[in-house]
């Protein structure tokens, strides 16, 4: 396995408690998938800042943010049968990823923590 980009992230979960009272920022950040999934969790904002946190540190392990057509609606974070999150593979996410490394054959790996205060993500983008 070989490590092509690493990315970390924290966000004050006040500042997210503020933006998701505006139901355009929950539209234009999150995916259709993360807004009907956020019905299942009592901690709205601390289930919103994780996955914002996680948006970033993908954007930070590619190396290029937000740019090249890449946009914070197109990363959705879902999570398996045990609860563990992870990225869920959209054709248009594969193909940024793919074009970046010059490679078909990656992987991502999540992990998303919160407390209190504080919701944070650390993200590594691999190759085979």
């Amino acid at each position: 396995m070989k490590i092509l980009g690493i990315g970390v992230d924290i966000v004050q979960n006040t500042r997210i408690k503020k933006l998701i009272k505006n139901k355009n920022f929950i539209k234009r950040t999150f995916g259709n998938k993360e807004i009907i999934l956020a019905k299942k969790f009592s901690n709205k904002t601390n289930y919103f800042a994780k996955r914002f946190a996680a948006k970033e540190s993908l954007a930070k392990a590619l190396g290029t943010g937000f740019r090249g057509g890449l946009n914070l609606k197109d990363i959705e974070i879902l999570n398996d049968r045990f609860g563990k999150p992870y990225y869920h593979n959209t054709n248009k996410l594969n193909k940024i990823i793919n074009n970046k490394y010059r490679s078909k054959d990656n992987n991502l790996f999540l992990s998303i923590s919160d407390e209190t205060d504080y919701s944070i993500s650390f993200t590594i983008i691999s190759k085979n």
